[in-house]
């Protein structure tokens, strides 16, 4: 098979949404669709013990929600889908905006009952500014929730998308009937623990049958909806989607596996196969012969049993194969890959090649970091992975002396990871950790005692925000660095960082220091690095 029907063969999209909603329970119904899982899990369910496939951290199924990204990889209709499962609570919200860099396209779980919250706009912020297309899929209809046209107006109103409602609802919670296929004039009716293929289907709204299965106040009601529907909204245009600029919508229930199919189906028929991809220096095709790919995410202690560590490599043109020398570009040097994997969530299987849209896994040895580009000789660095300034600072206080150097080894690979932010100050030798939510001290504690043998605390410093710095003029930043001392760290990778008190000392420091930049995101440091700086 040529490169080319390799590359539209595949799709990779990212599943997103507020905590709760049910992301991780539709990401395994499309599993099961595509075979890769026989039995889906219950999250946070006391008579089902087993956790969701996705959610592998023991963490994870304790408290039954996400809090990394996982990859997993089925077939369906001939087409090879990657799909990222993401973290849905705000807390862990930089890992699910690096993962956002590696995908094509994004389907958006809704809670019916709750609506668009306050994380769901944050995620369609990022979604917005690469243009990246959405599917939704609001979900919980065997709930009683809001009204579908309230729905649909949320979102236009508090996304700043436009929508186009595909399936429609017939009823809602314990009076849920079904969903109509406003493309493909299909009725398929509702039946709690039923299997997608026992529900019947009507082609013709009109037909007697209708008021027989579902009543006729229900059946009189669809056909005013879907009227008003087909009257209201223009024929369903796969441009503006792939533009970003229109979601379609879906409605079902991800735990009874409805809805789902429909949704699916559209997904493999219209959503777009890998993209081009801006780098520092110019933009890349997928269709390009030669390989590159960038390193979007980092893990730790996959495998309890064998303490690996993993780069999650997102393939951007060429092909990749096993055992091949490629180059590194921020080390400057090749380096080969033995065991490549594809994943299955926690389950990997060794790959011999891999195409434009897969995820590979490579065992690191601390050779990557996050945003890491490989390609076959070019030097180049793929953009759009920064890291942002963290919300709370937290000193490392440890517990044990005896484990110090577990601790200095668990914190580091943490902070690789992208769990949270690593600064030094040398004062002391000082280790602050930056997040942007509490919970992630939480996980950070939990997973140094049970992954490392570690154990510390983390006393709350009030600073505001990290701003790393940069100047060509070495004398002004020399004298930045005397008189800011005790607020100057450095970040894991021996970047200067200024930790500003307060929004106004923040300002005086700038107004003070015109000569110095100050960034709010790492993004800065790969136009340094394809300018030369040395930062």
């Amino acid at each position: 098979m040529s490169l080319i029907e390799e590359i539209q063969k595949r799709k990779t999209f990212a599943v997103i949404a507020h905590p709760d909603s049910g992301k991780t329970t539709l990401t395994e119904k499309l599993l099961l669709f595509g075979g890769a899982i026989q039995t889906a899990g219950a999250v946070k369910s006391n008579k089902i013990k087993k956790a969701t496939t996705s959610d592998f951290m023991e963490i994870e199924k304790q408290r039954g929600i996400s809090v990394a990204t996982s990859v997993m990889a089925f077939e369906y209709r001939d087409t090879l889908i990657n799909i990222l499962d993401t973290p849905g609570h705000k807390d862990f919200a930089e890992d699910t905006y690096r993962t956002l860099t590696a995908v094509d396209s994004v389907i958006l779980v809704i809670d019916c009952v709750k609506g668009v919250e306050e994380q769901t706009e944050r995620l369609m912020e990022v979604c917005r500014m690469r243009k990246t297309p959405v599917i939704v899929f609001i979900n919980k209809l065997d709930r009683d929730g809001r009204d579908p046209y309230d729905l649909l107006d949320e979102l236009e109103n508090k996304l700043e998308i436009k929508v186009r409602p595909l399936t429609w609802p017939i009823g809602m919670g314990k009076t849920f009937k079904g969903v109509y296929n406003l493309a493909q004039d299909e009725l398929n009716l509702f039946s709690a623990g039923q299997k997608q293929d026992d529900i019947l289907q009507f082609k013709d709204l009109d037909t007697p049958d209708l008021d027989e299965k579902i009543g006729g106040e229900y059946a009189n009601t669809l056909r005013e909806d879907v009227e008003l529907i087909q009257g209201v909204y223009e024929d369903f245009d796969a441009a503006p989607y792939l533009s970003g600029e229109i979601a379609p919508v879906f409605f079902g229930s991800a735990v009874n596996n409805f809805g789902v199919k429909e949704m699916l189906d559209t997904f493999i028929e219209f959503a777009p196969n890998p993209k081009k991809r801006e780098t520092q220096a110019r933009e890349v095709e997928p269709t390009e012969k030669k390989f590159t790919g960038f390193v979007f995410k980092i893990h730790a202690n996959l495998d309890p049993n064998h303490r690996d560590r993993i780069a999650f490599l997102r393939i951007c043109s060429g092909k990749f194969e096993r055992n091949t020398f490629y180059y590194h570009s921020r080390l400057d040097k090749k380096v080969r890959f033995n065991n490549p994997t594809s994943f299955m969530a926690q389950k990997k299987n060794i790959i011999e090649e891999a195409y434009p849209g897969d995820v590979v896994g490579l065992y690191d040895s601390g050779t990557f970091k996050i945003g890491d580009t490989l390609t076959e000789g070019e030097k180049l660095f793929y953009k759009g992975i920064p890291s942002f300034s963290p919300e709370l600072f937290r000193e490392v206080i440890n517990k044990d002396p005896m484990k110090s150097k577990q601790l200095e080894k668990g914190v580091n690979q943490l902070s690789d990871e992208g769990v949270a932010q690593l600064f030094k100050h040398k004062l002391g030798n000082r280790k602050i950790i930056g997040t942007v939510g509490q919970l992630q001290f939480e996980v950070i504690q939990y997973r140094l005692k049970h992954e490392y043998g570690a154990t510390a605390d983390f006393k709350p410093l009030n600073y505001f925000k990290a701003c790393w710095i940069l100047s060509e003029n070495e004398e002004k930043l020399k004298e930045f660095m005397r008189r800011k001392h005790a607020n100057i760290v450095n970040d894991k990778d021996g970047n200067l960082v200024f930790l500003a008190d307060s929004p106004w000392i923040l300002k005086v420091a700038k107004d003070d220091f015109p000569e110095i930049k100050f960034y709010t995101t790492s993004d800065f440091k790969v136009d340094a690095l394809s300018h030369d700086y040395q930062v």
